[in-house]
């Protein structure tokens, strides 16, 4: 099937994930011992303590892929998702959220087992996000939920490094991978977070080499891929690895590289930063809506970056404003 036969624009795979918001202290970020910034994987006990002791709290659905995913279609673009929730309170929500902002969403949800994931992000008055993850029901994709027909029909098939939880889920994004390389379907990859890339640095390494297609990351991310490199060396060792590969620098803009170029793109203006949560995701959203489009990669970038100002002057990951006025 040619690109312009396709009907989805992006196809994501990843965690299905309920956001549950609060604003902390570094005080108390401290006396759980957690990093912040970062993400951490936690049991379920852990995460019913934490809940226990956060004062009042917000629901959204969430989810770093499925951020992307619901992001792209709130600009106009199609997409359609892959994750797993159980048949409870928490996963109705989160079907709704997701189907109410045009995303097709048709994994059926678990009768029995796990609940509905969940992560427990706590916000600091200086707006940045550290997030506790229970994955749940989440944790419950297998290679046979890859559809390859809605593979096929997608442009871009999205996964995440937090899918690098299990060897069933890692299997189940090899096979994505796999049909997208049949079925000329690009393959966009996120690294996730810090932890993930310390964990599975040799399996990303690999990746890189050969099956993604477009990389996103943030400075910390990629400086964990390669943690003996130093920067310019880095970047001179990131060109031509992948067809695009797209740098987040938090105030600094973003930079994307290609085998050919090297294309800064400068942040958009920020009146205050209120949560930093999904300012990758909506870049990702950004960027992936203009390159489904064929709009040169400047332009993709500048629409990252639109998306992640928006986000992160408001509480939680999923837009609050119409995106689609951002591309007008």
């Amino acid at each position: 099937m040619s690109v312009s036969e396709k009907t989805i624009d992006l196809l994501g795979i990843g965690n299905a994930i309920l956001d549950v918001l609060a604003y902390t202290e570094d005080s108390f970020l401290e006396s759980w011992e957690m990093r912040k910034g970062d993400m951490a994987l936690i049991d379920e006990a852990r995460a019913e303590a934490i809940y226990n002791e956060l004062g009042q709290t917000k629901e959204v659905s969430g989810g770093s892929v499925a951020n992307s995913v619901a992001g792209l279609a709130m600009l106009g673009g199609t997409a359609a998702f892959i994750g797993r929730v159980k048949d409870d309170q928490f996963g109705k929500l989160y079907q709704h959220d997701l189907r109410s902002v045009g995303v097709q969403y048709d994994m059926a949800p678990l009768k029995e087992g796990l609940p509905t994931g969940c992560s427990y992000i706590l916000v600091t008055p200086d707006g940045e996000r550290t997030m506790n993850t229970y994955l749940g029901a989440g944790s419950e994709i297998y290679p046979d939920d890859i559809d390859e027909a809605l593979v096929a029909q997608s442009k871009v098939v999205f996964g995440e490094g937090y899918q690098w939880s299990g060897d069933h889920n890692i299997a189940a994004m090899e096979k994505a991978f796999a049909l997208a390389k049949k079925h000329n379907t690009k393959v966009a990859f996120s690294l996730s977070a810090v932890f993930c890339v310390e964990l599975y640095r040799e399996q990303f390494k690999a990746l890189l080499d050969g099956t993604i297609d477009i990389l996103f990351a943030n400075d910390a991310e990629i400086q964990a891929l390669y943690p003996d490199m130093a920067w310019e060396d880095l970047v001179d060792h990131l060109q031509g690895k992948a067809e695009i590969i797209a740098l987040t620098r938090g105030e600094h803009g973003s930079l994307i590289i290609t085998k050919d170029a090297r294309l800064p793109i400068a942040p958009q203006p920020v009146s205050k930063v209120t949560d930093a949560t999904g300012a990758g995701d909506l870049y990702a959203a950004g960027f992936l809506y203009g390159y489904t489009r064929g709009l040169p990669l400047a332009r993709c970038g500048e629409l990252g970056s639109l998306c992640a100002a928006q986000i992160i002057q408001q509480l939680g990951a999923r837009s609050l404003e119409p995106l689609d006025r951002l591309v007008a």
